[in-house]
C-alpha cells in the first residue's frame, strides 16, 4: 500500500480522460474527475491512498512535521528526548521542547494538514463507494470499515494534538463549495471517533491477507485507547480482553524484534505503518521518511543528529538489587555518560545494574550498536553541548541490512515499519485499566508478562564475544501489588520503559492527569545538563494540548469571519 500506486494509477485516469473531447469543460480547481473511479479499482486505489498517510508523509512538504512516531510531539515534548542536532537547527522544535509554544509554529500546520489530509482520503472513499456498481456489498462493508478505521485514527491523532478539532464526515464534503468544510471546532468528536472505530471493530476480520491493512483488533486496540482518554475503564478493559482471548498475538521471545526490518509485522504487531525501499519508486520515498533527521551524524550514517535520548530516559533504567526499576529515585543520580569525552580518550561505560531495554532504545559509547560494532560516543555526536551523548535506536537499520532494506542513495530512507500498536501495548492498557478497577493482582501478572519477556537472556546486547554488553538485571514484581497508587506508579513506570521512544509518552503524561508536575521536574533539574531549559515552565490548564495553526484559523474564514477558534491561553 504505497503512495506510488495510487498517484501513478490516478495519473493514468487523468490520462485517459484527457484524450476526450470533453477536455474542453474545465472542471472547478482542485475536483478530480470521479467517473473514473466508480468501480473496483478505483476504490481500491482511493483507499490505498488513504492508507498511505499513516506513515504522516505525503501531504505536501510535510516529512518529519506530521511523522506516524510521533518523535516530536509525543518524546521530544516530553521527558524522553531532547530535539538534538545544534541549536540552530529547526529552533521550532526547540520552542515546543521548552513549552515556548506559538501558533504559528511551521510544524503544527505541518501535523494539522497530515490528519485531516487523511480524513480527506478517507472520506473520498466513503463517498466513491456507493457509486461503484462493480462492487457487491459485502466487499462494500469491507471497504467502509476500513476507510472509517482511517478516518477515526486520523481524528484521534488530531483529537490527542489540538483536542477542539472539527470532526468532518464523507457528508460534509461539497465539490462545488470550497466553504463545505470549514466547520466549527466547538463540539467534543470523542463519540465520532468511537462511532467510526465501533463499525470497524464490527466489520473487520480478524487478519487480513495483506500486512498493514486495519483489522478487527486493530480496531478494538484503537477504541480502547480513545476510550481510556475519557476514563471508560470498564469499556476498554472488555476490547482488550477481547484481543488477547482471541489468540492471535504474543510477545515475541527478543524485546528487539519489533524494532528492526527483517521482523516487520510479526506476531507482536497489532498496527504497523508500512514502509518500502527499492519498490520501483525512483526517490525511495516509501521509506521511513518520518525518521530522516534522526540518525546519528556519523557511523551509519552523515545526518542529521536529531531526535537525541534524555539523561533522564536513561536513568529511569536502572534497577536495584531485585531487578526492579528505581520509582521514585532513578534520577537522583546519572548513569555514568561521555558528555565532553572524545571518541580517542579512555571512557568506563556505567557498571551498575540497568533494565536491558536501555540498550535497544539507547546508543551509547561502549556498547554494541546492533551489528555496527560498539558505539564509539563523541564522534558519532553533532553536538554533545546540546543535545547530549546518546542517540536513538529502535528505528534504526543494521549494517546488515544496507542496500536490501535500505534505498540505495540514501540509507536514512528505510523499510523498518513504523509500529504504531504492539501488543505489549494492550497488555499494559489492560493492565492499567484492571488497576483504575482495583484488580491490582491481574494488573501485576501483565506487568509481569512485559518483564519477563525483558529478562530473556536470549534478548540481550550482546558483545563480540558472547558476553552481556552491560550489567543487566531486570526481574518480576514478585511482591502482591497491594496499593492502587503504588500499583499505578509501578505500571506508568513500566508503560515508559517498555514503549519509550515510540511517541506515546507526552500524550500518556496528559491523559494521567501529571504532565504538569512531570515535565516541570524534568525541565527544573535538565537546565544544568542543557543550559536551554532555564527558566522553562509548563502551563497547567494550557500545554497539555497544542495550538490550533494560525493559518489554519485564517484560512477558515468565511465571509472574513473565521469558523474555528484558538485553544484557550494561546
Amino acid at each position: 500500500m504505497k503512495k506510488t500506486i495510487i498517484l501513478s494509477s490516478l495519473l493514468a485516469v487523468f490520462l485517459v480522460s484527457g484524450c476526450k473531447d470533453e477536455f474542453l469543460d474545465v472542471k472547478p480547481p482542485a475536483v478530480f474527475d470521479e467517473a473514473g473511479l466508480q468501480n473496483r479499482a478505483g476504490v481500491n486505489f482511493l483507499l490505498v491512498g488513504a492508507y498511505s498517510m499513516l506513515d504522516g508523509v505525503g501531504s505536501g512538504a510535510t516529512s518529519w512535521h506530521g511523522s506516524a512516531d510521533n518523535w516530536i510531539y509525543g518524546t521530544v515534548a516530553a521527558d524522553d528526548a531532547y530535539k538534538g542536532s545544534t541549536s540552530g537547527d529547526q529552533p521550532e522544535i526547540t520552542f515546543i521542547e521548552i513549552k515556548n509554544i506559538l501558533s504559528d509554529n511551521s510544524h503544527f500546520r505541518g501535523k494539522w494538514r497530515t490528519v485531516y489530509d487523511g480524513v480527506a482520503r478517507s472520506n473520498d472513499v466513503l463517498r466513491i463507494v456507493e457509486k461503484a456498481a462493480d462492487l457487491p456489498e459485502a466487499e462494500k462493508v469491507q471497504i467502509r470499515a476500513q476507510a472509517r478505521f482511517l478516518r477515526a485514527w486520523y481524528h484521534f491523532e488530531a483529537k490527542r494534538m489540538f483536542n477542539m478539532v472539527p470532526y468532518l464526515d464523507e457528508k460534509t464534503y461539497n465539490p462545488e463549495d470550497p466553504n463545505s468544510t470549514k466547520i466549527p471546532n466547538d463540539k467534543d468528536i470523542w463519540p465520532n471517533i468511537e462511532a467510526d472505530l465501533k463499525f470497524a471493530y464490527d466489520n473487520l476480520p480478524g487478519t487480513q491477507s495483506q500486512p498493514g491493512r486495519a483489522t478487527k483488533w486493530a480496531a478494538a486496540a484503537t477504541l480502547a485507547k480513545a476510550q481510556m482518554h475519557q476514563k471508560k475503564w470498564s469499556d476498554a478493559k472488555t476490547l482488550l480482553t477481547a484481543i488477547v482471548s482471541s489468540g492471535r498475538y504474543r510477545l515475541m521471545e527478543r524485546y528487539h524484534d519489533n524494532f528492526r526490518a527483517a521482523t516487520n509485522n510479526n506476531a507482536e504487531s497489532v498496527l504497523e505503518a508500512q514502509n518500502s525501499v527499492n519498490d520501483g519508486a525512483g526517490g525511495g520515498e516509501n521509506g521511513n521518511s518520518g525518521a530522516t533527521l534522526n540518525y546519528p551524524y556519523a557511523g551509519p550514517t552523515t545526518c542529521c543528529g536529531f531526535f537525541q535520548p534524555s539523561q533522564n530516559l536513561v536513568n529511569a533504567y536502572k534497577t536495584d538489587a531485585n531487578g526492579l526499576p528505581l520509582l521514585t529515585t532513578f534520577n537522583d543520580a546519572d548513569v555514568t555518560n561521555d558528555q565532553g569525552i572524545e571518541a580517542n580518550q579512555p571512557f568506563t561505560p556505567y557498571a551498575g545494574s540497568v533494565d536491558p531495554r536501555l540498550d535497544w532504545t539507547v546508543g551509547r559509547r561502549g556498547i554494541p550498536f546492533l551489528d555496527w560494532g560498539p558505539m564509539p560516543g563523541k564522534s558519532w555526536i553533532r553536538d554533545q553541548g546540546n543535545g547530549g551523548p546518546y542517540v536513538s535506536k529502535k528505528h534504526l537499520f543494521y549494517r546488515s541490512d544496507v542496500g536490501t532494506n535500505t534505498f540505495a542513495n540514501n540509507s536514512r530512507l528505510n523499510a523498518n515499519n513504523t509500529r504504531l500498536i504492539r501488543y505489549a501495548h494492550v497488555l499494559l492498557m489492560l493492565a492499567e485499566c484492571e488497576i483504575e478497577l482495583n484488580n491490582l493482582e491481574a494488573a501485576r501478572g501483565l506487568v509481569n508478562q512485559i518483564r519477563k519477556r525483558a529478562a530473556n537472556p536470549d534478548g540481550f546486547v550482546k558483545n563480540a564475544d558472547g558476553t552481556n554488553a552491560a550489567n543487566y538485571v531486570i526481574k518480576e514484581y514478585t511482591a502482591p501489588w497491594t496499593d492502587a497508587s503504588v500499583a499505578r506508579n509501578a505500571l506508568r513506570f513500566e508503560t515508559r520503559l517498555e514503549l519509550a521512544l515510540e511517541g506515546h509518552r507526552f500524550f500518556d503524561l496528559v491523559r494521567w492527569g501529571i504532565a504538569d508536575q512531570v515535565l516541570n521536574a524534568y525541565m527544573q533539574k535538565e537546565a544544568r545538563l542543557r543550559p536551554y531549559f532555564t527558566g522553562a515552565t509548563f502551563i497547567k490548564g494550557k500545554h497539555e494540548y497544542y495550538p490550533i495553526p494560525l493559518l489554519e484559523i485564517t484560512n477558515s474564514a468565511i465571509n472574513g469571519k473565521p469558523v474555528l477558534k484558538q485553544n484557550p491561553q494561546y
